[in-house]
């Protein structure tokens, strides 16, 4: 049953290299324009900068080939959550520890406190699944690196780490950033046993999903709820979607009074602030900007120990969570072993396709 399931949702994406042209994620058929203007953050981007030219100066000649796409190549769009699906790139397991800490350095970086650490709970939980069902596929470094463009603090480039349940997009122009689309999920959720017993990931954003749901008082926990009967997976942007169409749904923020606002806000951060905190920041006032046209919306379950979905729409970010069918694992049903979450910039702007439009358009190459 389980190859029979991977064939069925194999064939439901799209073969790599036949992307349809991109447009963006949008809501109600509309992709907006002027959302996301050239301008300057006022947060550095040279230490990323400085920490990426020290990763390529670190590999061999082969190895810079194998990790290195034009800042245009289609090869962003070309992620895959799947073990084993990630064919771009230079492959973590097969470089050096000393390598290896090169590009961590540079997640330290790019990446807070709190996004690096989800980023490797996530890495050594793959690895629990690789001890949990005898398959090398699943590893703490079966993940792969591609750097696009060249590392500048004027001109566009970015890089991406694609792998088994994380892939992250991070594009920089001057000293601006778009980390989307961002993929994290886990199964399991949690680690008892092997070499990484204890460890946890994507509790936070479940967690206090959750309390933000049960928070509401009944007329507005109805508003949010969808349905009460959760799918074997709701998310609807993942890998090879970044054209999706969604309508708003679910419970608009501006029937919140200040307190909800707020609560709905450290949600939304807790997925923002996987990045530097001063771009973060910029992010989170984006978002701020757009309270009043956000969405938060809600299937399945809101007891203490239930599986669900929630989804979280404006017009500058899309994020959704869901507790999914078991894959490895074998259970039948929805569980909180096998989460997903990815978060995107509507409106044109994963992979900071907007800036770069608007930066080739200023500067004619």
């Amino acid at each position: 049953m389980l190859v029979r399931a991977c064939l069925f949702f194999a064939l439901l994406i799209p073969a790599q290299g036949g992307l349809e042209p991109y447009s963006g994620i949008s809501f109600g058929g509309k992709v907006m324009s002027g959302v996301f203007p050239l301008r300057s953050s006022g947060v550095s981007t040279k230490p990323v900068v400085v920490a990426a030219e020290k990763v390529l100066a670190g590999l061999s000649e082969d190895e810079r080939k194998a990790v290195a796409f034009a800042v245009e190549d289609d090869h962003w769009r070309q992620w895959d959550n799947r073990s084993g699906m990630q064919k771009h790139g230079l492959s973590l397991y097969d470089l050096s520890a000393e390598k290896r800490e090169l590009v961590l350095a540079m997640l330290k970086e790019s990446l807070s406190a709190k996004g690096l650490e989800r980023s490797r709970n996530i890495m050594r939980l793959d690895e629990t699944l690789g001890e949990l069902t005898g398959r090398p596929a699943y590893g703490e470094w079966r993940y792969r690196l591609s750097v696009f463009g060249t590392p500048s603090v004027t001109e566009p480039w970015g890089w991406q780490i694609n792998g088994h349940h994380l892939n992250i997009n991070y594009f920089v122009l001057g000293d601006q950033v778009v980390m989307t689309p961002t993929f994290m999920g886990t199964e399991p959720a949690v680690a008892t046993t092997g070499k990484f017993a204890g460890t946890k990931a994507l509790q936070d954003e479940q967690d206090r999903g959750l309390a933000f749901m049960r928070s509401l008082p009944a007329e507005l926990q109805a508003k949010a709820l969808l349905s009460s009967e959760k799918g074997l997976t709701n998310n609807v942007a993942e890998a090879y979607k970044d054209n999706v169409n969604l309508d708003f749904a679910g419970l608009k923020a501006s029937s919140l009074n200040a307190s909800q606002r707020n609560a709905l806000l450290d949600l939304i951060r807790e997925y923002v602030g996987n990045m530097r905190d001063g771009h973060a920041k910029v992010k989170m006032s984006e978002v701020e900007k757009h309270l009043d046209d956000t969405w938060f919306a809600w299937i399945g379950s809101t007891a203490v120990d239930g599986v669900f979905y929630y989804r979280i729409q404006s017009p500058v970010i899309l994020i959704e969570f869901d507790h999914q069918q078991a894959a490895a694992l074998r259970q039948n049903g929805p569980t909180r072993q096998h989460i997903h979450t990815v978060v995107r910039t509507p409106n044109g702007n994963d992979y900071g396709k907007d800036l770069l439009r608007q930066h080739h358009e200023l500067h004619k190459h």
